[in-house]
């Protein structure tokens, strides 16, 4: 299954529809996993500027599903969590956003990244 292969390779899966955003939601919210998604467009060079800064914190936080939203190719996820700019990035834990950060700021992303994980509430 595509949920158990990213697992495995410890990427940021890119969400090709809503059926599976829905699915990954739900697999990592019944795992308790917590989520970091990167919206983002083929078109923002900001975003794209991002995708390996993603990349390296998907292999150094494992504990954490990191997922990739292009909102021009899933329209209906970027609609229902109302994203305005690119890149976003929003932080969920149990299908719950706790945090979000507007703009490409790799600094700032593993700060948040590194709160997100000391303290569950976040």
């Amino acid at each position: 299954m595509e949920f158990e292969e990213g697992q495995k390779r410890r990427e940021v899966i890119k969400i090709e529809s809503k059926q599976t955003w829905d699915t990954f939601l739900y697999h990592a919210k019944n795992q308790s996993r917590p989520i970091v998604i990167h919206f983002t467009a083929s078109w923002c060079i900001p975003s794209v500027a991002m995708t390996p800064v993603l990349a390296e914190l998907a292999l150094s936080y494992q504990n954490i599903l990191f997922l990739s939203v292009d909102v021009d190719e899933v329209k209906e996820v970027a609609a229902k969590m109302e994203i305005k700019a690119m890149p976003t990035f929003m932080f969920m834990r149990d299908g719950v956003e706790v945090d979000k950060l507007v703009g490409a700021n790799p600094e700032e992303i593993k700060k948040r990244i590194a709160a997100f994980i000391i303290n569950p509430t976040t």
